[in-house]
């Protein structure tokens, strides 16, 4: 195995060049996801799912403690809703059954998560949206030529 050397004005350009990819890539993602709207987007999909009663009320105050922290402990998600412990072990289940919210074991601490059916909702414009009616083109284009 041989070892390329560089002189120490080769490895500053390189660093340079480095540095100043990762700071690009950081200004593509933070337009594209826009993460000074995550809270209102997070909030308006939560509320959405109260009014439908996918989710029990009280969820928003468990989705921005975790947005705030990084992660809850789950002894506090009843302090944090306001509610005994049985309703607060209800709301944040709500929330890991939509996998909105997850755990890596049942006493590890909450933390957000972003599903992929909900990807378009809490971050547009990650993803292209699918194009419309691509699937039944490619399916008679295939069909045609059996």
């Amino acid at each position: 195995m041989t070892l390329a050397y560089l002189s120490e004005e080769d490895l500053a350009e390189f660093t340079k060049f480095f540095l100043v990819a990762c700071l690009d890539q950081l200004k593509f993602m933070d337009g594209l996801m826009r993460p000074d709207r995550l809270r209102t987007r997070i909030r308006m999909w939560a509320d959405e799912e109260v009014r439908l009663r996918k989710l029990p009320a009280k969820v928003n105050n468990i989705l921005e403690a975790i947005l705030y922290r990084g992660e809850l402990p789950r002894g506090d998600a009843d302090r944090i809703v306001g509610t005994g412990e049985r309703r607060a072990r209800r709301v944040v289940s709500a929330l890991i059954d939509q996998g909105v919210v997850m755990s890596e074991t049942t006493r590890a601490p909450l933390r957000l998560a972003f599903p992929a059916a909900l990807v378009s909702r809490l971050m547009p414009g990650l993803f292209p949206e699918p194009i419309a009616g691509f699937d039944e083109l490619e399916l008679e284009n295939e069909q045609s030529r059996l």
